[in-house]
C-alpha cells in the first residue's frame, strides 16, 4: 500500500527505517505531545514497531505509514489510520519529526488518510484523540476540516500526570461537501 500527495510518500514501514525513526521519536518534544509515544525511544522500541506495524496491515487492522519526502527519499514521521470496522470509523494519530514542523506535512499527509478513510475504506466516521496540550496538531486538525467534538478531562496519564485528551472528528458526509 502506497499514498501520495505532492511531495510526499506515506508507505508501510521497513526494517531499514528503524534508526532515522528512532532519531525522530526519540526527540522529547515528540514524546512530550504524543500519547503513546515512550521517551527515551529506543531502537527496540522503533524496530517493534515496525514489526507491529507490518502484522496490523497484514491483518487489515491499520495503516500505520511512513511519511517519506518524495524527492530526497526521507522519512519524517509516521501517519496512522486505524480501523474500526465494527462502528464504520477510523482514528487517524500522527506525529512528524521536530524539524519539519510548520511545513504543512502533516496537513497534507493527513488530508490524504482523508481521503483514503472516506473514498477507499468507505468510513462514516474519522476521528483523532490527541492530548490537549498539542495546540499545534490542534490547527493541523481544523486546516484539515476536523471540528473539535471535545475534551475527556484527565484521560491518560504521562509521565505520571493526568492529562487531557481532546477529540476532534469529520464525518464522511462533510468531507465529501469540501
Amino acid at each position: 500500500m502506497r499514498l501520495e500527495t505532492d511531495r510526499l510518500l506515506l508507505r508501510p514501514y521497513q526494517m531499514k527505517d528503524a534508526q532515522r525513526a528512532k532519531e525522530l521519536a526519540g526527540v522529547k518534544e515528540i514524546a512530550k505531545t504524543t500519547i503513546s509515544i515512550p521517551h527515551p525511544y529506543t531502537l527496540g522500541d522503533a524496530e517493534a514497531f515496525i514489526r507491529n506495524s507490518v502484522q496490523l496491515i497484514d491483518e487489515n487492522r491499520a495503516y500505520p505509514l511512513a511519511m517519506v519526502i518524495k524527492e530526497q527519499d526521507l522519512l519524517i514521521g509516521t501517519m496512522t489510520l486505524r480501523l474500526d470496522r465494527q462502528h464504520n470509523k477510523g482514528e487517524l494519530a500522527y506525529w512528524v519529526g521536530k524539524d519539519y514542523w510548520n511545513n504543512g506535512y502533516a496537513q497534507e499527509a493527513g488530508e490524504r488518510m482523508l481521503r483514503f478513510g472516506f473514498e477507499e475504506l468507505k468510513f462514516n466516521r474519522i476521528f483523532v484523540p490527541m492530548m490537549s496540550i498539542n495546540k499545534a496538531s490542534a490547527s493541523v486538525m481544523k486546516k484539515i476540516g476536523m471540528s473539535y467534538e471535545g475534551t475527556l478531562r484527565q484521560d491518560i496519564i504521562k509521565w505520571g500526570e493526568f492529562q487531557d485528551v481532546d477529540v476532534y472528528g469529520i464525518l464522511r458526509s462533510e468531507f465529501l461537501k469540501r
